[in-house]
């Protein structure tokens, strides 16, 4: 169905689980992938793995996506190799303990600069990069913007405070840049995001498993209980919509959210 052919996509966090599974798929298209992770080692990790499949090349860039100075790095690195961008998939992010009540933690206690950290983490993650690999996509008049957001974005849930409150925030960039983009460079670069549901990944790990049992906790089976489709989400399961948005077939789709969840975001709980 998807073929990126003399194509070259930047995948942000991509050292990571949904990420990489991203990444992976972009080269098994044909695509060249740049992945750019904060972790250099997780990096060039996942680039060897990808390019034994010998299909698109791949290279690991070290880049902290909320440093303007990095992402700058990041992309002389990934111009130098592959010439051009033609996709951009922003996935880095994440939630955090210092920013999630508990009964060790009430949200008055809750540090302003540890919800900036977590903002910064998953909406400025996107808009710098957007800015970086936007610049290029205006001059070509043509390019793919994908932001990996979350349900957690159009349906606050309860504890992760500056992780809803970012991803909200993510959720209306996507929908400001598709329009900003479109009308003011060229009705031929979009900008769309895939809002994922409940997936366990080393960044909610802490939230929905038992450190020491490796048992659901209490939020895991309430998660769980609220998902029509009964269990967690997979990271392969997001791989085909992120192909398709990137995609031709997908050429009149602009500023959409799109939620894989099982239904957890059309359930009422009745």
């Amino acid at each position: 169905m998807t073929h990126f052919q003399n194509k070259t996509a930047v995948v942000t966090g991509a050292g990571g689980a949904i990420g990489g599974k991203i990444a992976h798929a972009l080269s098994e298209a044909g695509a060249n992938v740049a992945i750019w992770d904060l972790s250099l080692q997780a990096a060039e990790r996942r680039a060897q793995a990808i390019n034994q499949l010998d299909k698109g090349r791949a290279i690991g860039v070290r880049c902290d996506v909320v440093s303007p100075e990095a992402v700058n790095d990041a992309l002389d690195q990934t111009l130098a190799e592959f010439g051009s961008i033609d996709i951009l998939v922003n996935g880095a992010g994440g939630s955090s303990k210092s920013t999630t009540t508990s009964a060790e933690l009430a949200f008055f206690d809750i540090h302003a600069d540890d919800i900036q950290k977590v903002v910064a983490l998953n909406y400025l993650s996107a808009v710098i990069p957007s800015q970086a690999i936007g610049r290029i996509f205006a001059d070509k008049g043509q390019g793919v913007i994908v932001n990996i957001t979350s349900i957690a974005g159009g349906q606050p849930l309860s504890r992760a405070l500056a992780y809803c409150n970012a991803k909200a925030a993510a959720d209306s960039f996507t929908r400001w840049l598709a329009v900003h983009m479109a009308t003011t460079y060229s009705p031929q670069i979009r900008v769309n995001a895939i809002a994922p549901g409940f997936m366990i990944t080393d960044q909610n790990r802490f939230l929905l498993l038992d450190e020491t049992t490796g048992e659901l906790t209490d939020r895991g089976q309430d998660i769980i209980s609220s998902v029509p489709m009964g269990r967690f989400g997979n990271p392969d399961e997001v791989v085909g919509c992120v192909l398709w948005l990137c995609s031709e077939q997908a050429s009149f789709v602009n500023g959409a959210i799109i939620p894989i969840d099982g239904g957890f975001t059309a359930y009422s709980g009745v």
